[in-house]
């Protein structure tokens, strides 16, 4: 075969000789006629590439949908390149023809007479392009130089502006870089001198023919570069994740991951982010525990999750520290009867459904009193199947939006809150204090324009000097993103006395919560919670709005986290600041009306208060039962 090519170069060879008898200009135009011969090639390459890229969102969706499950990922790609009739290592064909074209290309310079050419022929300017550099070293070291550079040129503008490899990793773009250079580099240095010039010349009219066929074959015109760039993203976040593990805590990971697939027959699993979020699961698990024989199975993703230390004295519970990434997977392939969880967006983001079993039940118990409308993303509860609701505004949100999205009519449940029960019941029970001076509480929300970042100085200028404790506790969230800020308040404020201002950073007890007479925030849920188990008003202040789903006002029903500022204190619009001293002792004067107009209100809003352990864990036992004796 590669006599067959040499004999077809030489012809090519001989007839550029023919018309321009200067050996580098018949190089030149050497390398331009086996460039037009190879168009088709080129053509079908560009094609190829634009190809690859159009379907490229949808390669990256399928990485990110199935992350971490590499014989799913591989199905799942191989029917697209089936349907898309792509064919991934066809590729390599013009990689293949380049470098058998250019062992051609070296048998020809080698032997001139295949060319019709003697070797005096390939002698001009000062220079014999029969010699190999590292022979005669010299000036003739300059090949490899050329070569190379020309080389890293071509690498350059592909990296840039070729329609494919501009979207290849950096390792891919750079290693291509290097081993293309590194090959020119030898080319240059130990073979003839007329290749050198060959590949030179190549690299630089490919140069240009790159840039034609962008022109003729635009790649904007076939490409969705916003879907693509979505679908990098969404790719790039997953990847991001666990990134602050330890090696200790993958190897963990994995044992557990190990260990919980292991076990079979698991019917009821509750998921839950960090340690923080098992308040929210406490009472419906302590209530299954006390009422049944199962065992709860509880995944986190924080190690150190206070759920390990309460298993050690509970056996029924089996809890399983499983890392971000590893989670994907799990998620993926679980089988159980129900999942319970807290984190919404189920299916949206990395966390799906299983593909191995389909008839999980996926409930959602919500973290918070708030508007599910308002403060969760748009879509958030679409792929639940069950919605536990803490009073009749959730419901009549969910029916809403499934109305609003065109949703099959997803189970919506009366529980009630259970975590408000057991902050109701703890403040029932404990010895209520009586303040010797009246304690305001002021618990901010983070998002931004909060009380912390718009009117705290005045707040505390305002009400000092008026005989109040107050007790200013930002949100760990804002802690956390502004430590510079929290010192320089702490630093502002260390010369008030302790009895009449504290800076609290300390979240390890809620007594100054529930103790306090009255509390002042912004949007922060904490207001509901303090002011339904205490029976104490609130007093909001109008920051701009904390608004996660911007398209909150189509299903036309006011979210409750409006609606209770009005039914469980006074609100005040940032202008009225310099009123709230006044606002602040009529409302502690009036404490019995708020007490009294704020039970009405809990009763009104709130589904079994109280009891809502009870409604859930029932609820659980009687899906599970019916789930078994169908089976």
């Amino acid at each position: 075969m590669m006599d067959f090519l040499g004999k077809i170069l030489g012809y090519v060879m001989h007839l550029s000789w023919i018309c321009i008898p200067i050996y580098p200009l018949t190089v030149l135009l050497f390398t331009i006629l086996t460039r037009v011969i190879l168009l088709p090639v080129n053509i079908w390459v560009q094609k190829n590439s634009i190809k690859v890229v159009q379907i490229q969102p949808e390669l990256n969706h399928i990485k990110a949908k199935y992350f971490g499950d590499r014989d799913r990922i591989n199905e799942e790609m191989a029917a697209l390149y089936k349907r898309e009739k792509y064919h991934p290592f066809a590729s390599l064909i013009p990689l293949v023809i380049q470098l058998v074209l250019l062992m051609g290309v070296i048998a020809v310079v080698k032997d001139p007479a295949s060319a019709g050419m003697t070797t005096a022929d390939m002698f001009c300017w000062g220079i014999d392009y029969y010699l190999i550099p590292w022979e005669v070293k010299g000036w003739y070291l300059l090949w490899p130089l050329v070569a190379g550079l020309a080389a890293w040129l071509l690498c350059v503008a592909q990296n840039r502006d070729q329609v494919l490899q501009a979207e290849q990793s950096n390792l891919n773009k750079y290693g291509l870089m290097a081993l293309s250079v590194a090959l020119s580099l030898y080319l240059g240095a130990f073979v003839r001198s007329g290749v050198a010039l060959y590949w030179t010349f190549g690299n630089l009219i490919a140069i240009a023919q790159m840039y034609l066929l962008n022109l003729w074959i635009n790649p904007k015109n076939y490409i969705n570069y916003e879907a693509l760039e979505k679908s990098k993203k969404e790719l790039a976040d997953i990847d991001a994740l666990g990134d602050n593990e330890t090696k200790e805590m993958r190897k963990r990971s994995k044992a557990d991951y190990r260990r919980f697939f292991s076990i079979t027959n698991k019917h009821l699993v509750f998921y839950s982010e960090k340690s923080g979020f098992y308040k929210y699961f406490k009472a419906e698990i302590e209530w299954l525990l006390e009422h049944s024989n199962i065992t709860i199975h509880y995944i986190t993703s924080d190690p150190d999750d206070q759920i390990f230390a309460i298993a050690e004295r509970q056996p029924r519970i089996k809890p399983y520290y499983i890392g971000q990434k590893r989670l994907i997977t799990l998620f993926m392939k679980l089988d159980t009867d129900i999942l319970v969880m807290t984190t919404p967006d189920l299916e949206n983001f990395y966390l799906k459904r299983s593909y191995v079993r389909k008839d999980i039940e996926y409930v959602y118990t919500d973290h918070s009193m708030n508007s599910f409308n308002m403060t969760l993303r748009e879509g958030a509860m679409d792929h639940f199947d069950t919605i536990f609701c803490a009073g009749p505004y959730i419901v009549d949100e969910i029916r809403a939006l499934d109305k609003l999205r065109k949703l099959p009519e997803q189970k919506t449940v009366e529980i009630g809150y259970p975590y408000l029960d057991e902050l109701t019941e703890l403040y029932q029970s404990s010895a209520v204090k009586v303040n010797s001076k009246k304690q305001i509480l002021i618990a901010p929300s983070h998002q931004p324009g909060n009380i912390m970042e718009s009117c705290l100085d005045e707040m505390i200028e305002e009400l000092s000097g008026h005989g109040y404790q107050l007790i200013v506790r930002p949100h760990p969230q804002y802690i956390r993103r502004n430590p510079d800020k929290i010192q320089a308040l702490l630093k502002k404020y260390s010369t008030y006395p302790k009895e009449e201002l504290q800076i609290q950073t300390d979240f390890s007890s809620n007594e100054t919560v529930y103790g306090s007479d009255l509390l002042i925030t912004d949007w922060s849920s904490i207001a509901f919670e303090y002011s339904f188990a205490t029976a104490k008003p609130s007093l909001f202040i109008n920051t701009p709005m904390k608004v996660i789903n911007p398209n909150w006002e189509a299903i036309g029903i006011e979210p409750i986290d409006l609606r209770l500022r009005k039914k469980l204190g006074i609100s005040l619009e940032l202008n009225e600041v310099a009123n709230i001293a006044g606002t602040a002792e009529e409302m502690l004067t009036h404490a019995q009306a708020y007490a009294d107009q704020i039970e009405e209100t809990k009763r009104e809003i709130m589904f079994h208060p109280g009891d809502a352990a009870r409604a859930a864990g029932k609820y659980l036992l009687g899906q599970l039962s019916g789930k078994h004796s169908k089976s």
